[in-house]
């Protein structure tokens, strides 16, 4: 077989492949925790060791939701590492609010988008006030925030959209 023969093979399991990549295929762990004390450390040294989602990762169609997920949880992770570089002399407390600042606005966002389709929208999102934070802190996949095993995350970019507001602390 030729190199183009070989090329034009594999170009075809490629297209095959993601053909059959289905949304049912794909997971995204969502929702993500609350901010606290206990997990604030793992949220700082441990934030290269949890999932990143570039658009790649998704199929091409049939995976609205999970794709406003990922891009949730990589507005969050964006938003963590800020937080949790703050150069405060009380760091812990300034960066648990400052976590959980990003919190709220990265899952307000991520209703807004929800609520941009017409498709079913997630249930805490149909919520409003305390009701939705302590929806949207229950059931979760990872409220460790551990790392995955092996895994290290891409480089993502910055995700404009989030200011920390001290004085609300």
């Amino acid at each position: 077989m030729t190199r183009i023969g070989i090329l034009q093979a594999f170009g075809i399991l490629l297209t095959v492949f993601h053909a059959n990549l289905s949304a049912e295929s794909v997971d995204v762990p969502f929702p993500p925790a609350r901010p606290v004390t206990r997990n604030l450390a793992n949220i700082c040294s441990r934030g290269q060791g949890r999932p990143r989602y570039a658009d790649g990762f998704f199929p091409r169609s049939g995976a609205g939701t999970l794709k406003r997920r990922g891009k949730a949880i990589n507005r969050l992770e964006s938003w963590y590492a800020g937080c949790c570089g703050l150069p405060e002399d009380n760091w812990e407390a300034a960066a648990l609010c400052c976590a959980g600042q990003a919190w709220k606005e990265a899952l307000s966002q991520f209703c807004m988008e929800e609520f941009s389709t017409m498709t079913a929208h997630y249930e805490c999102c149909r919520m409003d006030g305390q009701e939705r934070w302590t929806c949207f802190d229950s059931e979760l996949p990872n409220p460790d925030y551990e790392a995955t095993p092996g895994y290290s995350a891409p480089a993502m970019p910055f995700e404009p959209g989030f200011v920390f507001d001290v004085n609300a602390c």
